[in-house]
């Protein structure tokens, strides 16, 4: 069923598809969207298509296609025939991306989201530190709340988070990496 039609097109305005949008989760991380996730740049009528404009949270994501076929299908149900997605890796995604609202869903769901303002600035020698681990960031446990935590390894369960343990309540968790 077609909601919220432009009455010059007679399409779904782009505005409901975004709130279509919305409701695809990441498949990795269930509990956040795409929309969240940041990684739905545009979405545009062309002719009688739908062009959704995806930035993969990195070029070699193994998630993208299974994203991609969760945003057809997701517009499928909603009527639109013909959907045309459209992979753009420049700019490059940024966790400065994500939501306020994916943040507190991702600490919600146990996962501590990336630090404000640690994302790719620019600036070489932040990130190489940033990323080597020479520098030291404060991640707050998303169970607990404190600060006192240890990264055990860069690597957490996908490769866009690493993992951590509190050292006050022992728990393990993820920390969103910043890219």
């Amino acid at each position: 069923m077609l909601a919220a039609q432009n009455p010059s097109t007679g399409y779904p305005s782009t505005g409901q598809v975004w709130t279509w949008l919305a409701d695809v989760p990441d498949p990795e991380i269930p509990v956040i969207s795409v929309v969240d996730l940041g990684i739905i740049r545009d979405v545009a009528w062309e002719d009688e298509a739908l062009v959704v404009t995806v930035t993969p949270t990195y070029s070699g994501c193994p998630a993208t296609t299974v994203i991609n076929l969760d945003i057809e299908r997701a517009l499928n149900g909603h009527g639109i025939g013909k959907v045309r997605l459209k992979r753009q890796l420049s700019p490059a995604w940024t966790t400065d991306w994500i939501s306020a609202e994916g943040r507190e869903k991702l600490k919600a769901y146990g996962i501590a989201p990336p630090i404000d303002g640690t994302a790719a600035d620019g600036v070489l020698m932040r990130r190489i530190d940033r990323l080597s681990g020479r520098s030291n960031l404060t991640i707050a446990c998303p169970r607990c709340g404190s600060v006192e935590t240890e990264k055990i390894s860069q690597f957490g369960s996908t490769p866009c988070k690493a993992s951590y343990r509190c050292t006050d309540c022992l728990e393990p968790f993820d920390y969103f990496k910043c890219i």
